[in-house]
């Protein structure tokens, strides 16, 4: 039995996505998720053969899903799919154990050839990070600015992103404020920036 799981708070995402799995797919079942916990109790009860998950959804740390998904269920093929800029996101996911990484921009055939690969045990890149990946190897080291923070520190520059203070920084991710002000500080020097502005400013420069 072929089953699929379908990772988006968006109802009319999902949809989509079902209406071409079952049309190009014929998959026995397609199951949703809207978030991380949902997404854990539908993976508690079921082996699925293809994961396609967004990485922008209310009250997950996606980041750390992907590494769950791949710690707890070795064997699942997780193919991401956003709205999220490829030259921030798709290293860190594929890092973590993504098998591909999609834009939500992609064409029909493109996210069709991006399934078919991942289905078939092969990662999925796009030109547009195949070409960032080999200038990066070019040069030695990575041309985003935000390749250079840490898993923790990435988190943080999201949610300092988000419009969230320290606190409730804090309790988002249940370390001390006191942490969280020590990353803000680390990641604002890796960044060269010295306030929020600047922070954003550079953020919007990068389509973080």
């Amino acid at each position: 039995m072929v089953k699929y799981l379908i990772i988006d708070d968006h109802v009319v995402i999902r949809t989509g996505i079902k209406f071409l799995l079952f049309e190009k797919f014929k998959p026995d079942e397609i199951h949703e998720a809207f978030d991380g916990e949902s997404a854990k109790q539908q993976l508690q009860s079921n082996v699925y053969d293809l994961i396609i998950m967004d990485i922008q959804m209310p009250n997950t740390d996606t980041l750390s899903l992907m590494e769950f998904i791949k710690m707890e269920y070795t064997d699942a093929k997780v193919l991401v799919y956003s709205m999220s800029a490829e030259k921030i996101y798709a290293k860190r996911f594929l890092k973590s154990g993504a098998m591909g990484f999609l834009s939500k921009d992609a064409p029909l055939q493109e996210i069709i050839k991006a399934i078919e690969l991942v289905l078939n045990n092969k990662k999925y890149i796009s030109e547009a990070i195949a070409e960032t990946l080999a200038e990066d190897s070019y040069s030695g080291k990575p041309g985003n600015p935000f390749d250079y923070l840490s898993k923790r520190e990435f988190e943080i520059v999201k949610l300092l992103l988000t419009g969230l203070s320290l606190t409730e920084i804090s309790q988002t991710l249940k370390i001390q404020t006191s942490t969280v002000g020590t990353h803000k500080q680390r990641l604002f020097e890796k960044l060269a920036v010295e306030n929020l502005l600047e922070l954003k400013e550079l953020a919007t420069t990068y389509n973080l």
